[in-house]
């Protein structure tokens, strides 16, 4: 159905140099007639706070190895890849999302960057700071897509480039830990009620322990519906969830809550 896509979102922890994993997860993907295959923040690359202790010949050598299986998979498989990842471009470190398509690549820099004292990606990264641009956008069938990291779906700014552009789903992958279960499921019904569209967020799981520290990533992957309803959600192990994304439920939500006319009127979309 065109007015219609299937979504794999892969809850797992590091993948490290894992392809067979991917795989195998790729083959359930396709028999489940997805279009479109994610997989959440820090996955493909360590986490940041291991990245913090490593050298940047290692970040690199991780990051191309991904880079080339993740671009032969999407190829093997007839499927979109979404990952974010960590680009080396000569001594400098992007943190961005990569879409693998199976002819191309795309590739989405993150704009708003963590800055915490004891999580400073912002320092970290060499990510431009600059004036907030469209995050990335793509068709799939009839279904338009965006990708934008965890961090920054707090910012009003991104998401009234995406009301301009009439997204019907939002991809989120995040790496969520410590007691913020709760408040991102309020954040994200929230986000798709006000903008009558689906989000689908693929978080990581496992843990991490630094000296002072511990991070637990919970999981809790789910799918929002246009009229900020939970639909699906995972637990806090490794698993997959196949969304399905319709459009027609996405037009009879703005059709029913009238939020799009409204700002139609007015000459903001």
């Amino acid at each position: 159905m065109e007015n219609q896509i299937n979504i794999a979102a892969l809850q797992i922890g590091s993948l490290s140099f894992d392809k067979a994993k991917l795989d195998y997860y790729l083959t359930i993907a396709k028999s489940k007639k997805c279009s479109v295959f994610v997989i959440g923040e820090y996955v493909v690359n360590l986490f940041f706070k291991e990245l913090e202790k490593i050298s940047f010949e290692l970040i690199r050598e991780q990051s191309e190895f991904q880079k080339k299986s993740l671009k032969e998979l999407a190829k093997s498989y007839n499927i979109t890849i979404i990952a974010p990842i960590i680009l080396v471009e000569k001594k400098r470190l992007i943190k961005a999302i990569v879409k693998f398509s199976p002819n191309f690549i795309q590739i989405y820099e993150q704009q708003a960057l963590i800055n915490y004292p004891h999580w400073n990606e912002e320092k970290f990264f060499d990510n431009e700071i600059k004036p907030f641009i469209t995050p990335m956008i793509f068709n799939i069938k009839k279904i338009k897509c965006a990708v934008m990291f965890g961090f920054e779906m707090h910012y009003d700014n991104l998401w009234l480039e995406l009301q301009k552009k009439r997204v019907d789903v939002v991809i989120i992958p995040t790496a969520s830990t410590f007691d913020s279960k709760e408040r991102w499921r309020e954040l994200l019904k929230s986000r798709s009620f006000l903008n009558n569209l689906y989000i689908l967020r693929v978080n990581k799981v496992g843990n991490f322990l630094d000296k002072k520290t511990q991070w637990n990533f919970y999981g809790d992957s789910l799918l929002t519906s246009p009229c900020g309803n939970l639909i699906q959600t995972l637990g806090s192990k490794e698993e997959m969830m196949i969304a399905t994304i319709d459009k027609d439920t996405v037009v009879k939500s703005r059709k029913e809550w009238g939020f799009y006319n409204a700002i139609q009127k007015r000459n903001l979309i």
